[in-house]
């Protein structure tokens, strides 16, 4: 059976949350380790699906994009998300990163995708955000990475020959704040890959984009048997009236 099915931005945030908890390594850190939920829109879907209950998904941005570069103007009101054996814990941030160990899981959201699966992640603060603060270690003591990220944010060039161009000093005009950009090498989860670990479905991407609600939207195309595709296209369709996020930026 084939169906076609269109996702808002929204809706995309909410199935890339379902994928990225079906992971075996967040499975494995959820039940005995630690795992840290940093700041992005789309993790903060995926801090719901892990917590099992909502969070002030508006204080959980860092930066966003919306006509410039921007950042979050409730930046600070909260914390990143820490759990440890499934459970929210108390442990800052500091606390997190000096813990971390392998079989831990830090999930990083990203900005744009590129043809080789790299994420690119852009970089606003001098010292890198939480990209400079999480990166190293987590590959120098084996820590996963996660980044939950949309394939509306599908580029054609390389993240790593931008990485090599773009940089904040380097930036002469600009819409917003001034970043450089930094390949990050981790698992990505998109929509396609949380389809595909939810149900023995094939997804391909069709379209990117729209216009009033369907503005950021994506299309897919999803082939399998006649009962698994049913049930896909059923889960998509009860996402439909999955509620935005409201940003007011400070840029």
């Amino acid at each position: 059976m084939k169906a076609s099915v269109v996702l808002t931005a929204p809706m995309s945030k909410r199935l890339i949350a379902k994928g990225v908890a079906e992971l075996p390594q967040v499975k494995a850190a959820l039940d005995r380790g630690r795992i840290v939920v940093t700041f992005g829109t789309t993790n903060a879907y995926v801090a719901e699906e892990l917590l099992g209950e909502p969070i002030d998904r508006g204080a959980f941005a860092a930066g966003f994009i919306d006509d410039r570069w921007n950042i979050n103007a409730r930046l600070g009101e909260m914390g990143e998300i820490v759990l440890e054996n499934g459970k929210r814990s108390e442990a800052t941030s500091e606390e997190a990163l000096a813990a971390l160990a392998a079989g831990d899981v830090v999930i990083k959201g990203g900005n744009a995708l590129d043809p080789e699966g790299v994420v690119g992640v852009l970089l606003g603060a001098a010292t890198g955000g939480t990209v400079g603060r999480y990166v190293a270690t987590c590959l120098a003591r084996g820590v996963g990475l996660v980044a939950p990220i949309s394939v509306a944010k599908s580029i054609h060039g390389s993240i790593v020959e931008l990485s090599q161009k773009m940089g904040i000093g380097r930036t002469e005009l600009k819409m917003g704040l001034p970043c450089g950009i930094y390949p990050l090498h981790a698992h990505a989860v998109t929509e396609i890959d949380a389809l595909e670990m939810l149900f023995p479905v094939r997804a391909t991407h069709v379209t990117s984009g729209g216009i009033g609600s369907g503005a950021g939207a994506i299309s897919l195309w999803i082939e399998g048997e006649e009962a698994v595709v049913r049930d896909a296209f059923a889960l998509v369709e009860s996402l439909r009236e999955e509620p935005g996020i409201e940003l007011s930026g400070r840029a």
